[in-house]
């Protein structure tokens, strides 16, 4: 446990001074809400547009701190050889993962205030929130996804794992259903899309923020079952260098 807070010490003090990649992270879903939080261009089914779109944008800051923004300096830090000298000390590749799931959940926390402050201005009201739910499933996203960014990470080259995170991340929101409804897909994509990490946050959000939690025990589990693999995966199948 020393370690891992050692190495948390040391996560979040890197981010502290990385500021241009914080105000990246945190700027993106504010623009995304602020524009289309003012312009009813999205289709959001049969909920009210704003309703849809805050937990949707949440998903979407989730997804881009835990999975991009780690991943590719993740991936740099391995290329740069800072990884490999880390491997010489005490701390395991758990440890590791570990310490950075959290120092992302640090950031999370920041950019969720954020966003529901900003939602909330543009007329999305939190009263029936089941605010439990909803922290609980951000949790689990970030874990989700700060599994998967780590996993290709600890894999790639540099490089290749800086394409491959962006593909993956403008994959999962075209079809993870955060900004357009998984039933605006075509049939079988939007059958596909019900198993992705993305889908799972969205709807857990989309549910728990919104006060309408009777279909989303599915959801939960896919989401669930994400957070626990994905870090379990890039745990064992990291690499230092």
């Amino acid at each position: 446990m020393k370690r891992i807070l050692i190495q948390l010490r040391m996560e979040l003090m890197l981010l502290a001074r990385n500021g241009e990649q914080l105000l990246l992270t945190i700027a993106i879903p504010l623009l995304l809400l602020g524009f289309f939080g003012s312009v009813d261009v999205l289709p959001s089914g049969t909920m009210n547009s704003i309703d849809f779109l805050v937990p949707g944008v949440i998903s979407v800051a989730i997804m881009s701190s835990a999975m991009v923004s780690l991943g590719i300096a993740t991936g740099f830090e391995r290329s740069y050889l800072v990884l490999k000298r880390l491997g010489a000390t005490p701390l395991t590749r758990g440890e590791l993962v570990i310490s950075k799931i959290l120092s992302v959940c640090v950031v999370q926390v920041v950019q969720t205030i954020i966003l529901l402050g900003l939602g909330t201005a543009l007329g999305w009201s939190p009263s029936q929130a089941q605010w439990l739910l909803a922290i609980g499933g951000i949790l689990l996203g970030t874990a989700a996804f700060c599994g998967i960014g780590l996993f290709l990470a600890g894999q790639l080259k540099a490089e290749i794992n800086l394409a491959a995170q962006n593909g993956l991340y403008l994959i999962l929101l075209l079809l993870g259903g955060m900004i357009i409804p998984p039933d605006s897909l075509p049939g079988p994509m939007s059958s596909a899309a019900s198993i992705l990490p993305s889908t799972a946050l969205a709807t857990v959000l989309r549910a728990s923020l919104n006060g309408q939690t009777t279909q989303v025990s599915q959801a939960f589990i896919v989401l669930m079952l994400w957070a626990v693999a994905a870090p379990l995966v890039a745990a064992r199948r990291f690499r230092w260098s």
